[in-house]
């Protein structure tokens, strides 16, 4: 290793020790022939001491050797960790240089979003940023050990899928080996999570990403990760109990606060009493300590889409009816209730999630009344349908958005804070440059033309 030490690490008992430090320079004050440096990396800041000419600048990386020193009585900082004592260099090494940066990394003022985006690679570099994304890793950790703890396997499910364009649009991808065929980027684990339960996995879980071509806002970005789980031989109440303890556990063991029972509403109860199915109910509406979690279950099955006027589904084909309202199915879909539940929190949307429908005839009987007809549902989902014909177990289960939690926990509204390397508003990334234009070769051997606005393919007819 080029050090032996971080720059968070050096305490007092620690004075005498020859030590190497590693970073980027933070910042230099010169007092007379004598300089200080604050050496960072995401670990904390170490004072430097030394003397002479130094030719650095800020964000310059240097490796640095020395010994350990008391600081003088008065001079300690104790915002540091490491502010009791300091590093009497006896060597500087440049390992590489840096320009003059323009983000203001070691200042609590921010850059615009536009700048920030660009020069994201410097912004990270934030010890704000890096604690968010050492934070988001904290809450993974406390989240898988609590999956495991409870049986469940974590497995991942493919990226490259059948398209089945439902709800927002999918991102295809062009298959270079089958001409003129698509691959899809999952909008969710959905599918393939059911088959999983079919297969005899009965607890299933993957931090998934999740990819959506649609418009985008604070808390939307084009791909984004979600807690996805799916359970076997369980009711509604098994998977609000389970979901209730998971969050209980992330908070406790991250923020050491002890989350109160998850109130319960109605979809009716929470559109009568509040306007909307996402509630806020803390008593002080001012998204900082303060978390009201929220169960909203009960909701329609169906909503009727007047433009079209047709039935659609409220949440996705595959959401289970109530049983004592599966004979409204045919005549009346509107008054069908849904074993459908939504987790809420301070007015914000975590997660979705149902019983799953596991019996092939019901879920052709909710297909009709969306007026999908059997030619079009085996196009779409026929692998899945034919696998409930070899015994598909009663299941359900939830996609709990990753980014929106840990936003919130945060106290931010933007999504963004807590993604390392996430799109603009206009999905693009201003750092990489992407999307992109690709080189003619790739676009034939994917069999594909560009076709320009009022412009006609080559092979078009006049």
């Amino acid at each position: 290793m080029l050090r032996t030490h971080t720059c968070g690490e050096l305490k007092k008992k620690d004075v005498g020790k020859k030590v190497t430090l590693c970073g980027w320079v933070d910042t230099i004050r010169e007092h007379g022939k004598i300089n200080f440096i604050d050496l960072r990396d995401r670990y904390g800041k170490t004072q430097i001491v030394f003397k002479g000419e130094h030719g650095l600048r800020n964000e310059f990386v240097v490796s640095v050797s020395g010994e350990v020193k008391n600081r003088k009585p008065g001079t300690e900082n104790r915002e540091l960790g490491t502010g009791e004592v300091e590093v009497f260099a006896d060597k500087i090494e440049i390992i590489n240089e840096a320009r003059v940066p323009p983000i203001k990394i070691n200042e609590n003022e921010i850059a615009g979003d536009d700048i920030r985006m660009k020069y994201r690679f410097l912004d990270l570099r934030r010890p704000e940023m890096q604690r968010n994304l050492a934070f988001r890793a904290k809450v993974a950790q406390a989240a898988r050990e609590y999956f495991i703890e409870n049986d469940f396997i974590e497995i991942e499910t493919p990226l490259l899928v059948k398209p089945t364009p439902e709800g927002a649009r999918d991102y295809i991808v062009p298959s270079r080996v089958n001409e003129g065929k698509f691959y899809a980027l999952p909008q969710s684990p959905q599918l393939y999570k059911q088959i999983l339960m079919i297969a005899g996995f009965d607890k299933y879980f993957q931090f998934a990403r999740c990819l959506r071509d649609e418009d985008l806002r604070a808390d939307r970005q084009p791909e984004h990760t979600q807690m996805d789980l799916e359970m076997s031989f369980v009711e509604q109440k098994d998977i609000l109990g389970f979901v209730e303890g998971l969050y209980k556990h992330i908070f406790k063991k991250i923020l050491g606060i002890q989350l109160s029972a998850f109130s319960i509403l109605t979809h009716e109860e929470a559109k009568k009493k509040y306007g909307t199915d996402k509630p806020d109910l803390r008593k002080d509406k001012g998204d900082a300590g303060e978390f009201a979690f929220c169960w909203v279950v009960d909701f329609p099955l169906f909503s009727y889409n007047k433009d079209e006027k047709k039935w659609e589904p409220e949440h996705h084909i595959f959401t289970s009816p109530k049983k004592e309202h599966i004979k409204y199915l045919e005549k009346e879909p509107g008054k069908v209730l849904g074993d459908l539940f939504d987790l809420v929190l301070n007015g914000t949307e975590l997660g979705s999630g149902s019983i799953r429908i596991n019996n092939p005839e019901l879920q052709e009987k909710v297909m009709k009344v969306i007026g999908m007809k059997k030619e079009e549902a085996r196009r779409k989902f026929g692998f899945l349908l034919d696998a409930y014909e070899y015994g598909g177990p009663v299941h359900g289960g939830m996609g709990l958005g990753f980014d929106r939690l840990v936003a919130l926990m945060l106290g931010f509204n933007d999504i963004r804070e807590v993604i390392a390397f996430p799109k603009n508003k206009a999905a693009q990334n201003p750092m990489d440059g992407s999307p992109s234009e690709v080189e003619p070769i790739q676009l034939k051997e994917t069999h594909i033309e560009i076709v320009k606005k009022n412009s006609k393919p080559k092979n078009s007819k006049k």
